[in-house]
């Protein structure tokens, strides 16, 4: 991009949300600070970041909650922090759509390294088009159930209505339609879709599913119980 990434930054400690404030700056970001739940709800339905950085305990909302009205909102990449280092929140969070998940204490260049990838891995690739315009005549049209799918268009639709997904749903259901039938292990969706240095946990992909299945709900896609996920009956 050509105008730095603009990041959100939420946490009550003021110390800590200083120094994180200090390092993102440096690192080349315009980073906007919030010490409340309050504050983050007057501009939710005004304003989205390129990126959120969540911290769970705050003294007013639960930041599960505004996590569940971020999402209502947008997709943009969610970085979940909290003091609390146990495995239900981090499954909770992804669960709830956050994209990483990082426990304190933590090194803020740690964070900050997190922060790169994952907009390199969420905004640095073509931009997903929802509309072909009439010059456009892609010839790889697929028909998988109701849904007719382009993927050198990157374009899904239903009775000629095209369905909006993001880079990385689109992504995700490329890789499924190149391996057809194929059981897929959530490492190996990890590598394809985030790549080798991804930092995070696999339930980002079960996340992703679940994104895909709530818009494109004929989508032949089965859950492989303690494995991943196949996509059938091409």
């Amino acid at each position: 991009m050509s105008s730095p990434y603009v990041i959100y930054l939420v946490d009550d400690e003021t110390n800590l949300l200083q120094l994180l404030n200090s390092y993102l700056l440096n690192a080349g970001f315009q980073v906007k600070t919030f010490q409340s739940g309050s504050e983050v709800l007057a501009i939710l339905d005004k304003e989205q970041p390129h990126l959120w950085i969540l911290d769970i305990m705050l003294p007013d909302i639960d930041g599960y909650e505004l996590l569940r009205l971020i999402r209502k909102q947008s997709d943009v990449p969610i970085i979940f922090i909290s003091a609390r280092d146990q495995d239900m929140d981090k499954v909770i969070g992804l669960e709830l759509g956050s994209d990483d998940y990082l426990a304190k204490p933590f090194l803020p260049r740690e964070l900050v390294i997190r922060v790169q990838k994952l907009l390199q891995r969420t905004y640095e690739k073509p931009a997903v088009p929802t509309v072909a315009s009439p010059q456009q005549q892609y010839q790889d049209w697929m028909a998988v159930g109701p849904y007719l799918i382009s993927e050198k268009g990157r374009l899904i639709k239903e009775n000629e209505t095209p369905i909006d997904l993001t880079t990385k749903e689109f992504d995700l259901i490329s890789f499924f339609l190149r391996n057809p039938n194929q059981a897929l292990h959530r490492e190996q969706i990890l590598t394809a879709i985030w790549g080798d240095d991804y930092i995070g946990s696999d339930r980002a992909v079960d996340d992703l599913v679940k994104r895909i299945r709530r818009k494109l709900p004929e989508f032949p896609l089965e859950t492989v119980y303690g494995f991943g996920y196949r996509m059938t009956n091409l």
